[in-house]
Formats: structure tokens, C-alpha cells, sequence
């Protein structure tokens, strides 16, 4: 019987690079009413190929039926669920910070502490550069909070197996 409890589920998709696809995918998300939490399309290192990142919201049985649903759509090529032990997972996040000669250090010193880079410098405020893990990314923005934020974007995620496996696509 499959788990009726809601968690965070990665999937990993090889498509081939045809006009909409993302729509396509993305479109299947809203017909279907599943809570999409990120979707990153970037190319593979073969042509003709992208590799989707899609983090969802939903049970084992809802993401059966969306690996499924995934699987009929022609450009399609493969559909991997990422298990958390064994998938390495990225987010990039931009942050502007206030900082001015007064908190600039400190700033800069928070930053570090998270391995992250400061990437522009302005006379009140810090561009800063992160990327990790939502976790990593949230206790990032909770030092740099009382700095005030003036601005922050972040990147839905993009995840790999670890180890030696890859996610070829099916000839």
C-alpha cells in the first residue's frame, strides 16, 4: 500500500530539446492540480538532450501516477525519483544585503561562515552569492536577516545521483 503522507519528492527527467517541452511538462503539473515545487531545465552533455529537475510536493502514490503521466509525453525520454541518501541537491541563491562601512564586515563574515561569495560591492549594500541546500540557504538568510535583505532570487533545484550510476538516455 502506498504512503498517504506528504513529502518532497526530486524526479530527474531526460527530454529531447524540442520547442515547448518545458510547457508541455510544466502543463501537466497544472492539469493534474500537483503541487509543483521547482522545475530546471538545463542541457546534458549530449546533444539533442536536456535533463529537468522537478521537486514536488505530493505521496508515493501521486508520484507514481506523475513519474507515468510523465512517461506518455513523446519528448520524454527518462524518468529517474531521486532517493534523498543517495542524490546530491543544489539551489544558487542571490541575496542584497544592506552593508555599509559600519556592518560590512560582519557581513562578509557571515557570508564565509556558509562558504558562500560576496559578488558585488556597493556603497550600502553586498551582493552575495550562496549555493547549497534549502536547509544551507535558509540559515544563510536567517544570519543575513537582520542586516536587512534588500533583494533576493533563488534557483529552483538541481540534483544528481551520487557515485558511479548515471541517468543515460534509453536508445
Amino acid at each position: 500500500m502506498a504512503s498517504t503522507d506528504i513529502s518532497r519528492h526530486t524526479l530527474s527527467v531526460l527530454v529531447l530539446d524540442t520547442d515547448g517541452i518545458i510547457s508541455r511538462v510544466a502543463g501537466m503539473f497544472t492539469r493534474r492540480g500537483y503541487s509543483l515545487v521547482s522545475l530546471v531545465s538545463a542541457k546534458t552533455d549530449t546533444d539533442g538532450v536536456n535533463r529537468i529537475t522537478v521537486v514536488v510536493d505530493a505521496n508515493d502514490l501521486i508520484i507514481e501516477q506523475i513519474t507515468k503521466q510523465l512517461n506518455k509525453i513523446v519528448p520524454v525520454l527518462k524518468v529517474v525519483r531521486l532517493e534523498t541518501p543517495t542524490t546530491i541537491a543544489r539551489a544558487i541563491m542571490l541575496v542584497k544585503v544592506n552593508a555599509d562601512n559600519t556592518n560590512r564586515p560582519q557581513v562578509v563574515d557571515a557570508a564565509n561562515i556558509f562558504r558562500a561569495r560576496v559578488v558585488d560591492v556597493a556603497q550600502e549594500s553586498v551582493v552575495i552569492e550562496a549555493t547549497g541546500t534549502p536547509g544551507k540557504l535558509r540559515a544563510l538568510l536567517e544570519v543575513l536577516e537582520p542586516f536587512g535583505i534588500r533583494e533576493l532570487i533563488q534557483s529552483g533545484q538541481i540534483a544528481l545521483n551520487r557515485g558511479p550510476k548515471v541517468m543515460a538516455p534509453s536508445k
